[in-house]
């Protein structure tokens, strides 16, 4: 990936429509944007990519714009994977991924989205103990529907950074891995004074509620040894106001796309591979991409012949995957405060609530209710209507005039058979190497891609982005190698240093 200088306009701020836009300019990977460059070659490499979501499409566009014969197969009616924007309620809503985490020239996404002009909204800056939102951003209720007041969620923030700290240093002190949850107990029993009562306790509880839904898992699964291990990019936060789809869209026009094709096997040979779909069909390439999600891996859905080695089906099996389901509900109008969270406290982080204010990024009256870990596996068991009668007694308690909305989505991807999870999630006493193994080619026919194979960006859209492009260029330039041309690629490089795209990105927030 090339992200070139991030460079301020002159007029890098401006007030439009009631929102602060700061406009950026970024140049963009001409590789993924200029049309292709033509190869003068006999039989061009062929390379079947599993998987339409934005690991599959990112990796088939740089194979195709290296002119290989690049077919796509995709399980599901649609491109894009667990990256899904729904239109249903007028307005774009994401029932997958909804960020763009690292807003800055530091993310491989960042050009791509500047130069399609998708707007941002900025919901957090670097340091936000919540990660995706700022604590002062949340109006939070108790039970009751009684506001917690400011002053009370930013003291119980301060407190809840400070616990995490000091489950740092219990890590360095422990030779072996422990669940998250258990660290957080040993620090409180080490300090007292870090423990809380009544409604600060409450608070807390949110606050840990909250980092669950960051790893889609429950504190009792997330690794002490790995939770802050992510390489985090500078920049905060930003929610995709106008949804991830014009993303999917502008990388997979063109290509060789192929819907409702279901892959359950594949064959390598000496010569390449044979991929078979659920009807029969077989398909013959020199190389497979694979970024099918890890929970279909997991599952054993597609069946390899012969079997995958050892290091590699182990490796599949040391990550877990995580679930974090979403239940968007469109009203006739906004009756809620105008904030960017509204959030229930209680006990425990099962009886807290967390919705996600669309209106205030995108002036839609949608309220998304996000749950995560072992909870969103309970929402699946729901129907959509349960789904939403829960979620709404939660909303009552805080807006008591809640009226009820007039549709409704609820993403059940933990069960949908084409993801069987949301995202990868460090599993406890994960061996250190278990990314390196993953990702790793097998017999130079086979590649894997997708946010699991990303070590420093797993879960993030990004991560899954770049994967996909590093697994196209290793498997094509290992193919130019064996069929002994030369890798052309430096020709796009030249091309590359002498074009200069600028384009804006632009971030708003109230």
């Amino acid at each position: 990936m090339s992200c070139l200088t991030l460079r301020r306009s002159s007029d890098a701020s401006r007030l439009q429509d009631g929102l602060l836009v700061f406009v950026f300019f970024i140049s963009i990977p001409i590789r993924l944007l200029l049309p292709t460059i033509e190869r003068r070659c006999a039989s061009p490499p062929s390379v079947i990519v599993i998987g339409g979501g934005i690991s599959g499409i990112a990796a088939a566009r740089v194979l195709s714009n290296s002119s290989f014969e690049v077919t796509v197969l995709e399980s599901r009616d649609r491109i894009g994977g667990r990256v899904h924007t729904d239109y249903s309620f007028g307005c774009p809503i994401d029932m997958g991924a909804s960020w763009l985490h690292g807003v800055s020239n530091e993310n491989s996404l960042a050009p791509l989205i500047g130069h399609l002009g998708l707007r941002l909204y900025h919901t957090s800056g670097d340091n936000s103990v919540l990660y995706d939102h700022d604590l002062e951003s949340c109006s939070l209720f108790d039970k009751n529907g009684l506001q917690v007041p400011t002053e009370t969620a930013a003291k119980v923030g301060l407190i809840f950074e400070r616990i995490l700290k000091e489950t740092v240093k219990l890590r360095d002190e422990q030779e072996h891995d422990m669940p998250l949850q258990q660290a957080i107990s040993m620090v409180l029993e080490r300090h007292p004074d870090l423990k809380l009562e009544g409604l600060d306790d409450r608070v807390m509880q949110w606050c840990v509620c909250r980092l669950e839904a960051w790893f889609a898992a429950d504190a009792d699964e997330i690794s002490l040894k790995n939770w802050d291990q992510e390489h985090v990019l500078t920049g905060g936060h930003g929610l995709m106001v106008d949804g991830y789809y014009p993303v999917i869209q502008a990388l997979a026009q063109g290509l060789d796309i192929r819907l409702n094709q279901r892959v359950t096997k594949i064959a390598r040979q000496y010569n390449g591979v044979t991929v078979t779909t659920e009807d029969g069909t077989q398909h013959s390439a020199d190389a497979c991409i694979i970024t099918v999600p890890l929970g279909v891996l997991k599952a054993n859905i597609i069946k390899f012949e012969p079997e995958l080695p050892p290091w590699k089906s182990s490796a599949i099996a040391d990550l877990g995957v995580g679930i974090e389901n979403k239940v968007a509900m469109h009203f006739d109008r906004a009756f809620w405060p105008n904030v960017q969270v509204l959030g229930m406290v209680g006990p425990t982080p099962k009886t807290c609530g967390y919705f996600l204010n669309l209106h205030k990024a995108t002036g839609n009256p949608v309220l998304v209710y996000m749950a995560a870990g072992r909870f969103a596996q309970e929402v699946e068991k729901l129907s959509d209507a349960e789904a939403v009668a829960l979620v709404m007694a939660h909303l009552r308690k805080m807006v008591p005039g809640a009226t009820e909305p007039t549709q409704y989505l609820v993403s059940r991807w933990g069960s949908d058979p084409n993801s069987l999870g949301s995202y990868s999630c460090d599993l406890v006493g994960k061996p250190a190497d278990v990314c390196e193994r993953f990702s790793a080619p097998v017999d130079s026919l086979l590649y894997f891609a997708g946010e699991a194979a990303s070590a420093e960006h797993s879960g993030a859209v990004h991560g899954a982005y770049s994967s996909g492009i590093d697994a196209a260029e290793e498997c094509r330039t290992r193919l130019l190698m064996s069929k002994g041309v030369p890798d052309l690629v430096q020709v796009a490089a030249a091309c590359e240093e002498m074009a200069d795209v600028v384009a804006p990105l632009q971030i708003c927030r109230t």
